[in-house]
């Protein structure tokens, strides 16, 4: 097969393994790679370090395989090698607690190379700067504190705290700092909070922890990712709390992301939490339809083609629940497109589309799906939901079972009251339009919704 079919295959490949990956990991280990020949029983790839290729051939080897073998309809061969060309033996990654790559090394500009890092298999994606960040109503703040921490590290929000739910874009503002502040000859660090839980662990087990407190507390500009994830890890919490005060008491800058604002992390110490809110906390929210086209132009100009406006609309009103599924729905629909030879046209993308979401289709959605992911989000039980007491926990998740039946399954209040214990249309009314509004003052309760759509529709 020629070289362009074997990229086509490939960009079909990545749009699925998109939405099934991390941010994260697809970052780091596939965003980059690039299929170099097809020959209809063996498929080649490209990727720029020895460790992405020791690190897929362990990790994902078996997936990507069969997702190419979906796409090829037969048995595929399937190998790695680095950019430069040279085959690498297939052997194992290194070993690091919890199956994780090892955390990158603090970076430091070279004179002749300002993104040269001395650990290989992690890079700031050149892709995730802020001109590539689309903005819009719901992340403008975060997009504009983002950018003043990136100017003057230290001196204004620090830390700066970002939030939102997943395939939103804190990532993204992430690698835009570190690269930005990279460029400018300062030492950066990007973790994850499971990053940092298991270096700090190997550091105890090998008594290197003089060792991790100086890698943690040296860098100029510390970016962690998912902080939630520390929750219940008290060493960690310990570990992490002395860090966050020496790198603040120096005056050096930290960008924190979670799923959700400080004051909802439940099982982290209120030390934490308060030193979290020390600086500047800014949310992103879904982005809204004008922003998803946006998204969607910017994406299809990045990949060479020309999509009608109707197009553009169909995929932004059909992909509502995070810009990394909106992405990865129009890399699907390209891939098609090349690979089936023929135009992009409005029924193309509604057939595409109608496989992708097959299985999260709202309409398809069983409403007990609802209740039952309400009922465990908010540990009260499904006949509490659709019985009379009225505490103030079931009051709130009966409410958001109204309003997720109303507004996601466009069920009618009188059919949802049928279904939660025979309650009065005039009920469901005032209980899921209670939480429509409350959603757009309370940012607890909005992710708190978000989480449970997440939960329901993935």
């Amino acid at each position: 097969m020629q070289e362009r079919s074997a990229r086509e295959v490939w960009r079909a490949v990545l749009g699925r393994l998109q939405l099934q990956l991390p941010q994260t990991t697809f970052d780091q280990f596939l965003r980059d790679s690039r299929a170099v020949s097809f020959d209809d029983s063996h498929f080649v790839v490209e990727v720029p370090t020895t460790f992405a290729v020791a690190w897929l051939e362990r990790r994902m080897y078996r997936d990507i395989q069969l997702t190419l073998e979906q796409l090829a309809k037969h048995a595929v061969g399937l190998s790695f090698r680095v950019a430069n060309g040279l085959a690498v033996p297939e052997v194992p990654a290194p070993e690091t607690p919890a199956g994780l790559p090892p955390g990158p090394e603090p970076v430091h500009a070279a004179a002749n190379d300002p993104l040269s890092r001395t650990t290989p298999g992690f890079t700031f994606n050149p892709k995730y700067t802020f001109d590539s960040y689309v903005v819009g109503p719901s992340n403008r703040m975060a997009y504009s504190a983002a950018q003043a921490v990136a100017d003057a590290p230290g001196q204004g929000y620090n830390p700066l705290f970002l939030y939102s739910g997943v395939g939103l874009g804190k990532t993204h503002l992430l690698y835009a700092i570190g690269r930005s502040c990279v460029n400018r000859g300062l030492s950066v660090l990007y973790v994850t909070s499971e990053q940092f839980t298991n270096e700090f662990i190997s550091a105890i087990r090998s008594q290197t922890t003089e060792e991790f407190r100086y890698r943690y507390r040296s860098v100029q500009v510390l970016l962690i990712d998912d902080v939630q994830f520390m929750s219940g890890k008290e060493q960690t919490k310990e570990s992490f709390f002395h860090t966050f005060n020496d790198l603040h008491n120096s005056g050096r800058q930290m960008v924190i992301t979670s799923d959700r604002p400080p004051n909802a992390l439940a099982l982290l110490e209120d030390r934490l939490r308060s030193r979290f809110e020390w600086g500047l906390i800014a949310d992103i929210q879904p982005p809204n339809l004008e922003t998803r086209m946006a998204i969607l132009s910017a994406k299809a100009d990045e990949l060479h083609v020309t999509l009608d406006d109707a197009i553009l609309e169909l995929i932004a009103k059909r992909v509502q629940r995070n810009v990394r599924e909106l992405e990865g729905s129009l890399n699907r629909l390209v891939a098609y497109s090349q690979l089936m030879d023929c135009p992009i046209t409005p029924k193309l993308a509604s057939t595409v589309l109608d496989e992708l979401v097959a299985g999260t289709d709202r309409h398809a959605i069983d409403p007990q799906r609802i209740i039952d992911a309400v009922s465990g989000y908010f540990k009260v039980s499904t006949d509490e939901i659709l019985g009379k007491r009225r505490t103030k926990k079931i009051a709130q998740a009966r409410q958001v079972a109204m309003y997720l039946l109303m507004y996601e399954l466009e069920m009618s209040p009188t059919q949802v009251g049928r279904l939660l214990g025979g309650r009065d249309h005039s009920t469901v009314i005032h209980g899921a339009g209670k939480i429509n509004g409350e959603i757009n003052e309370d940012p607890i309760l909005r992710q708190d919704v978000l989480t449970v759509k997440e939960a329901i529709f993935t």
